[in-house]
């Protein structure tokens, strides 16, 4: 019993480990393994009874959480986005915009996952759609097919980490951290992602061109009637576009100035960003809308098909992310105008049924409840682990690993990789996320920054063969036998397990490689934060003290109280009494309580 009590957190540890073999649901597992060891280490003495009498605060605590509701919020604009066709329309106007060029479809898959990632960040909903639309236009035109469902799996797989991101808003809620500093951090990596993606077709595009056709002439169906592809009209738009968001970005100040009726001299780079993106996007939706209306004629089919299909989403993007970087809404609210805007949307497209709306419902409902269930689990099984002393083992089994925190990091990837396997990227977060938390802060390590690197990590748990979901996901919209494709009439061979497994690795590697970046360079991410201001307490202290006791001051009031300029008339005994010595500070001064109370709050 003595080995037992001395090391009862390791044992609990490898219980959680047998609880999760038997086969039971994760969620299950976790509460079973904290209520088993709860009774039994109240039994040897290990610690009190009243132990699982805070459970149900913590439950409630649970349930009281606004920001978790931000996670069926965005699976709900999600999935009535994808649901209303959405991502049809993108695939098919982008795929036609970048056809002529060898791996276009290639690229307008790419940036089209990029796209569904900021609006649905659900990574099954991104996978299902693109292997259902694109796959069939790739193989029909003669793609490689290892490359196409690598490329397919890995644009879904960006959902993980293009804000609003599910996976962003749980890590916030476990290292304690603002969800909006998360998406911040996670912005330029995300997109460094993309462009590694894209790199990597235009290398294929140059030395394998076969593997990667272009789009012949008679598959490009937004031709204007004399033949030509409608791009100089097109490239008109972006460049007014373009135009506008640069004079925005630079006269941002100006403009606030104008719109506030008081000077402003400097503005936020994320808030220049996004009003400029925002308005640069605005103005091209305008141009289209009065020509479409007056019928002038001045945009060609593509430019006009771009422009109605790709700027709402952008729109979107920028209403719910926007407000989230510039602190006008918490990703909550960010979240319920995203909704609400998809439904919108959806209801303008004339695609908005009770059908649609039911179903897009009871799949977030699923998804929510799944989370829950996961996050009560965890929550039974981390109250106990704590009070076993837990977390103190674990600090100490990592922060002696050799090479400080460089080592830990190396470790840490590696074991998050390989757990990646056999667990998802919820439970990941809510079973070993809060483990190293304390170790990293221990260390030293930027808990924004360590939350978008195992993010980052836990990416790679969609693309491992062979239990990759995003692989599964592919697999179950793949052909599987030989079919007739409905337009050139061909017999298609199917796309085989294996070809799957050999085109993910690629971008595997790729999203390894962005990993070790970001461990290389963690500018990358807590660049992309706000500064954090530093305060001479002191100074603060000193300048408080001489605004309450003024030179001269003697610290009464005018009418006799604190602060006048003359203390009140002593009584008149007869006697000139001395002027009294001013009183010591007492111990609880309460400019130095103030002082103590600063230095408590967090750092903006």
């Amino acid at each position: 019993m003595e080995f037992i009590t001395a090391n009862f957190a390791p044992i609990m540890f490898v219980g959680l480990i047998c609880f999760l073999l038997l086969g039971f649901p994760v969620a299950f597992s976790l509460g079973a393994c904290g209520l088993t060891f709860g009774i039994i280490g109240i039994e040897l003495g290990v610690f009190p009874a009243s132990v699982l009498a805070w459970l149900p605060q913590r439950l409630i605590g649970i349930m009281a959480n606004d920001t978790l509701l931000a996670v069926p919020f965005f699976t709900l604009m999600g999935l009535i986005l994808e649901r209303s066709g959405m991502a049809e329309d993108l695939l098919d106007t982008v795929g036609q915009v970048f056809g002529p060029m060898r791996g276009g479809l290639a690229l307008a898959v790419v940036f089209v996952g990029a796209l569904l990632a900021a609006t649905t960040g659900v990574v099954a909903a991104s996978v299902i759609s693109m292997g259902l639309i694109s796959l069939p236009i790739m193989l029909r035109y003669g793609y490689d097919r290892k490359f196409t469902s690598g490329v397919i799996a890995a644009s879904g797989t960006l959902a993980q980490i293009i804000p609003p991101s599910l996976v962003l808003i749980i890590m916030a809620d476990q290292l304690g951290r603002s969800v909006g500093d998360m998406y911040k951090g996670a912005f330029v990596p995300a997109f460094m992602l993309v462009g590694c993606y894209v790199l990597y077709i235009a290398a294929l595009a140059i030395f394998r061109p076969r593997s990667v056709p272009a789009l012949p002439v008679e598959a490009r169906v937004y031709r204007e009637d004399n033949g030509s592809g409608g791009y100089p009209s097109l490239l008109v738009v972006m460049a007014i576009s373009f135009l506008v968001s640069v004079l925005l970005a630079r006269h941002m100040a100006a403009v606030h100035s104008w719109w506030l009726d008081r000077e402003i001299t400097s503005v936020a780079t994320d808030e220049k960003v996004v009003v400029a993106m925002c308005g640069g996007a605005t103005v091209a939706l305008v141009i289209a809308l009065v020509n479409k209306a007056t019928g002038l004629g001045l945009l060609s089919r593509l430019a006009e098909r771009v422009t109605f299909v790709l700027i709402p989403p952008l729109l979107l993007i920028f209403l719910v992310l926007g407000t989230i970087f510039l602190g006008v809404a918490t990703p909550t609210e960010g979240g319920a105008m995203g909704a609400i805007g998809a439904l919108i949307m959806a209801w303008m497209r004339g695609r908005l049924d009770l059908a649609l709306l039911k179903q897009a419902l009871a799949s977030t409902t699923k998804l929510g409840s799944f989370v829950m269930f996961i996050l009560i689990g965890a929550t039974m099984f981390s109250l106990v682990f704590q009070a076993a002393d837990g977390p103190v083992w674990v600090e100490h089994l990592l922060a002696s690993l050799p090479g400080g925190h460089i080592g830990f990091l190396i470790f840490v990837n590696v074991l998050v990789f390989f757990l990646a396997f056999f667990l998802d990227y919820f439970e990941l977060s809510f079973i070993v996320v809060p483990l190293l938390a304390p170790v990293a802060n221990k260390l030293g390590i930027d808990l924004i920054w360590f939350g978008v690197l195992l993010a980052m990590n836990m990416q790679t748990s969609f693309m491992h063969p062979p239990f990759g979901f995003a692989l599964f996901f592919l697999r179950s919209v793949a052909p599987d036998k030989p079919y007739v494709d409905r337009v050139t009439k061909k017999v298609m061979e199917p796309v085989t397990t294996m070809q799957i497994y050999k085109g993910a690795i690629p971008f595997l590697l790729i999203q390894l490689t962005m990993v070790g970046v970001m461990i290389a360079f963690p500018n990358l991410v807590t660049g992309s934060l706000d500064k954090q201001q530093d305060y001479d307490l002191k100074a603060v202290g000193e300048q408080m003290r001489e605004g309450l006791s003024p030179e001269g001051d003697t610290g009464y009031g005018s009418d006799g109280g604190y602060g006048a300029d003359e203390p009140p008339a002593e009584p008149d005994n007869g006697a000139s009494a001395p002027a009294p010595e001013a009183p010591a500070a007492p111990d609880d001064d309460p400019m130095k309580a103030m002082e103590d109370a600063l230095k408590q709050q967090p750092k903006p």
